[in-house]
This record gives C-alpha cells, structure tokens and sequence, in this order.
C-alpha cells in the first residue's frame, strides 16, 4: 500500500519576469512617504546638520579661502531658513527631505567651486 506517490509529474509554476522600471523620482517618493511618521527626526536631523556642518561654512571659506563674504553668507543662510521654515511651516515629507537634499547639494557645490576658484 503505498500512501505517497512519487511518480507525480513535476509542474513547475513559469515564472515570468517584469521589468519594472523604477525611476530614482518613484524610489524617493516611497521612500519619503514611509517616512511620515518620523518627520520630526528628520526636522532635527537638517536642523543639527545644517547648524553643525553649514553655518560655519561661510566663516571657513571666506577666512581660508578668501571666498566673497556676502555671497557665501547669502547663499548659506537662504539654504538654511528656507529649509527650516518649510519644515517649520508643515510642508509635505516629500518637500522637506527635497528640500535638504537641494540645500545640501548647493552648499556642497558652492563650497567645490569657492576651493577650486
């Protein structure tokens, strides 16, 4: 008497394969909705890194560097309070974390070409 049948065909379920093409704008706005709850880390995160690595920016690039004061410090400050006003101000998760990310690649590219120059 035999209770398992081992001569059972093998039916292999075809796998058929998408490609899904995500672009880099649909990965970050996933990312930034999963992010909704912890918007204020983020708030503080921008506020510590922003206070910490980009305020005395100006001071070093200018002192060092002999950067053009007033345009570094406008490009600086900008940078800074339009980021914290917009987090401040309850704008989306999505603007926010653009936001920084926007802030930061242009203080970084200001500081680039201040070295470079």
């Amino acid at each position: 008497m035999a209770t398992l049948k081992t001569s059972m065909p093998a039916n292999w379920a075809h796998s058929h394969s998408t490609d899904t093409n995500i672009s880099l704008w649909q990965k970050f706005t996933v990312f930034a909705d999963s992010q909704q709850e912890r918007k204020t880390m983020w708030f503080f995160l921008a506020l510590v890194v922003q206070g910490i690595f980009f305020l005395p920016l100006p001071v070093f690039l200018v002192y060092y560097y002999d950067a053009p004061a007033l345009p570094v410090l406008l490009i600086t400050m900008t940078c800074f309070f339009s980021t914290i006003i917009a987090y401040m101000g309850g704008a989306s998760i999505r603007a926010v974390l653009l936001m920084s990310a926007i802030s930061i690649l242009i203080q970084v590219i200001m500081s680039v070409v201040v070295i470079i120059l």
